[in-house]
């Protein structure tokens, strides 16, 4: 058994969910260990049960899972209820209007940056318009497998093209709006996009608005940034100049209208085409396109933080499955639930927990164009209130930003409506987590803090908000069929208590099946280095009551004189100290030591830095360190 399956649950320095849960899908250990094990011993059964709530068009046959992860063996794969055939658009909508009888119900809540600046849509809605782009689309000739670049804001018309090209049997792959035009070339390149579609609009990014809610100084035209490699859709640069000459020019480029006053768009007839003047006229029904279990959904590519971005690819039947029970499971999703992810759709958030997830459970959900900070720092817990949400989702970024703030904003709104808290992105340093619990949760809501990947499609280490203790900064435990084992550098399995490589032992439905074009550099970075077992790429630690602790990047670890330090931790505990609301570590050169560690602060509002408080900070920071890793020879500055 694994080890957490072998004890009770932990009863010292943990948090418990509410006792208004009572109801909820997974309401005690117990169940969780019994769900788990089974998940684990009998996949077939287990995930098996899960599929039975959605519509297959053929029945799968043979094994439910199979796969090698062990590259001395032969080639890795992965495959899931092989035979199958289905449509995720059709499970995500059709199923929804005319089985579920949801048609009336609010599929979005979309809010963007000016309040005020709304829009409705209802499952009934959302299909029609997704049925719309995708009767376009297929009039531009676009087809089955055929990969479609789309880089958006956080409209509603980035939802409906991404369900256009599923129900059409097309693979969509997103490009977040911040990204350059220079990573959108590289990325449409690398996939042989053969259609973008992007918006004639500002895109808010990371810039404080002003009051029109345009940005200061910082109107970003994404039409625009899309053609600022000379040439990138088309036809008025030579071909010689072009660095996206695999993108055909004979496919065009939809724009989204807004009706707020924008700047002049640049515009190209010969390529350019209009998103409202293409719908005109369009059915709003169109015939899904039924679709092999192991076709390609999406491909979405990692940030390119270690090199050329990889196309991490994710199949059509495991993907639904895994992402619809995580944020079934997860959230604990009930009925009357109103729920707000605060990520972009072009991060792996996006797609699995505003999208795919919510969408497969029938879900309402909250999407959210604006800044956290406009027009003040109270506007989420706003939002909050105007919708009563009651699953909130958001990155430990985002609550440290807004701790910096202090209380009073949060005070300022009621948050009555809240159930469920959620954190995803990187580890929750415990002073944080702490204010997330005490003021934005007032004790009574459970924080689920995930740890999951591009890679793994969904969560895989995270509480239950019914079942798990919660210990703050821990990802707790994993999810239904997620074996993680912690290895040493000679890759040995380590028992009990330790330290080490994270890993996992088997595959869930959900976990990608290849870089896109690169099959052998999908096997090189997940899967040789430890043969056998998928490779996360990340430090764990695990506790005496089997709970991992995800201690960031092993990449992100430094060697100071022979000690390896974590950046994640060192930030961690300069974040301990009550005048730092946010922190940052990386590693420089040294002539004696290897490296030293230079860390960045910033103060909560008021506080003013001096060579006292740069004292504090130094010895908090060594403080840490010499408690995890007995000496800190390293300089803090």
């Amino acid at each position: 058994l694994p080890q957490h399956c072998q004890h009770q649950p932990p009863r010292e320095n943990v948090f418990h969910g509410s006792e208004e849960m009572k109801e909820a899908h997974v309401p005690s250990f117990d169940k969780y260990r019994e769900l788990y094990m089974k998940s684990v011993d009998n996949p077939d059964e287990f995930w098996g049960d899960v599929a039975k709530d959605f519509f297959w068009k053929t029945k799968h046959t043979g094994q439910f899972l199979d796969y090698n992860f062990d590259v001395t063996k032969g080639e890795i794969y992965i495959k899931c209820m092989e035979g199958a055939s289905t449509n995720i658009c059709y499970n995500l909508l059709d199923r929804n209007v005319h089985e579920k009888k949801l048609a009336d119900k609010v599929a979005f809540f979309w809010s963007g940056n000016d309040p005020g600046d709304e829009l409705t849509v209802t499952y009934r809605e959302l299909l029609q318009r997704v049925c719309q782009f995708a009767n376009v689309l297929k009039a531009q000739g676009v087809k089955k497998g055929d990969r479609v670049s789309i880089y958006m804001p956080m409209v509603v018309e980035l939802v409906v093209a991404m369900l256009a090209c599923v129900r059409i049997g097309a693979v969509h792959s997103i490009v977040f709006a911040g990204f350059s035009a220079e990573s959108l070339c590289e990325r449409i390149v690398d996939s042989q996009c053969c259609l973008l579609i992007t918006a004639g609009q500002p895109h808010l990014h990371n810039a404080p608005a002003t009051r029109s809610g345009f940005p200061v100084g910082r109107c970003i035209m994404l039409k625009h940034l899309s053609k600022e490699p000379e040439g990138i859709l088309g036809s008025q640069s030579p071909p010689a100049k072009r660095p996206c000459p695999d993108l055909q020019q004979e496919k065009q480029a939809g724009r989204v209208k807004k009706t707020r006053p924008v700047p002049k768009v640049p515009w190209n007839p010969e390529v350019d085409l209009c998103w409202h003047a293409l719908l005109r006229g369009v059915s709003d029904e169109c015939e899904p396109e039924w679709c092999d279990s192991e076709d390609p959904l999406f491909i979405l590519y990692t940030s390119g933080s270690t090199g050329k971005p990889k196309g991490v690819l994710h199949t059509v039947s495991g993907y639904m499955l895994y992402t619809a029970t995580t944020f079934k499971l997860v959230f604990d999703h009930q009925p009357d639930d109103v729920y707000w992810c605060t990520a972009d759709i072009g991060w792996i958030t996006g797609h699995s927990y505003i999208t795919y997830g919510p969408l497969a459970n029938g879900a309402t959900s909250v999407l959210f164009e604006g800044l956290p900070t406009y027009p003040d720092v109270s506007r989420m817990w706003e939002i909050v209130d105007k919708y009563n949400v009651t699953k909130f989702y958001t990155a430990p970024t985002a609550i440290r930003l807004l701790m910096k703030s202090g209380n009073e904003p949060v005070q300022r709104y009621k948050r009555s409506s809240l159930k469920v808290l959620g954190t995803v992105g990187e580890p929750i340093n415990p002073e944080a987590w702490q204010w997330y619990y005490n003021v934005v949760g007032e004790k009574r809501c459970p924080i689920v803090d995930t740890f999951w990947q591009t890679e793994t499609g969904g969560h895989v280490l995270t509480p239950l908000p019914a079942a798990t203790p919660m210990k703050p900064g821990s990802a707790t435990l994993p999810f239904f069929g997620v074996v993680p084992a912690i290895l040493n550098e000679s890759g040995e399995e380590l028992e009990g208590p330790s330290e080490g490589y994270l890993v996992f032992k088997q595959p869930w439905p959900g976990v990608m099946r290849t870089v896109y074009g690169n099959h052998e550099r999908f096997e090189s970075t997940y899967f040789k280095k430890f043969p056998g077992y998928y490779v996360t790429g990340d430090g764990c630690r695990r506790d005496k009551d089997g709970y991992f602790w995800v201690t960031g990047r092993i990449d992100d670890m430094l060697n100071v004189s022979g000690h390896l330090l974590s950046t994640a931790e060192v930030e961690s505990s300069l974040v301990e100290h009550e005048a730092v609301a946010e922190a940052a570590v990386v590693g420089r050169p040294h002539p004696v030591k290897g490296e030293s560690l230079y860390c960045f602060v910033t103060l909560k509002d008021g506080v003013m830095y001096n060579s006292e408080l740069e004292a504090e900070l130094k010895k908090q920071g060594g403080l840490r360190s010499v408690s995890l890793h007995k000496r800190l020879l390293a300089k803090i500055s």
